[in-house]
């Protein structure tokens, strides 16, 4: 397991395994999110094995599957929703962490620079460079609006 922390309340990781629930429970994480779609991975790693685990282990567990094509505002609102209704630290996962920490950083604008946001996801080890053109708009459009 690999657990890189953005921000002290939000963290990603690449797919957990169901063996992987108490060092997240340890560690103090109260909410566990699910962005890795199930046709993505065997039974024995899909939300619902997961879930079941985490949910025993006394966490929260949400799925929110995410690909490039349903990384939209709607659902950058929802994963943020989800982090923020979180009593203690979240942890989400895909398959390598690059989703987890790009529908963060499109969530960002209303308190955070693109260049703020882009150095805390390389400090996480999440190189999105590419991410820097959409972040700039998202985040002028956020300032014109507030």
């Amino acid at each position: 397991m690999d657990i890189r922390p953005i921000t002290p309340r939000y963290a990603v990781s690449p797919q957990i395994s169901v063996e992987d629930v108490p060092a997240i429970a340890e560690a103090g994480f109260t909410r566990v999110i699910c962005n890795r779609p199930n046709a993505e991975v065997p039974p024995s790693h899909q939300a619902d094995a997961i879930a079941e685990a985490v949910r025993a282990a006394g966490l929260e567990f949400e799925v929110l599957e995410l690909t490039h094509q349903t990384m939209t505002p709607e659902n950058i609102a929802q994963q943020m929703a989800l982090a923020e209704a979180s009593t203690g630290p979240v942890l989400a996962y895909c398959a390598s962490g690059t989703r987890c920490s790009v529908v963060w950083a499109l969530g960002q604008c209303t308190s955070r620079t693109p260049d703020e946001i882009l150095a805390q996801t390389q400090n996480a080890g999440y190189q999105l460079d590419g991410l820097r053109p959409t972040l700039e708009a998202l985040c002028e459009a956020t300032s014109e609006t507030s």
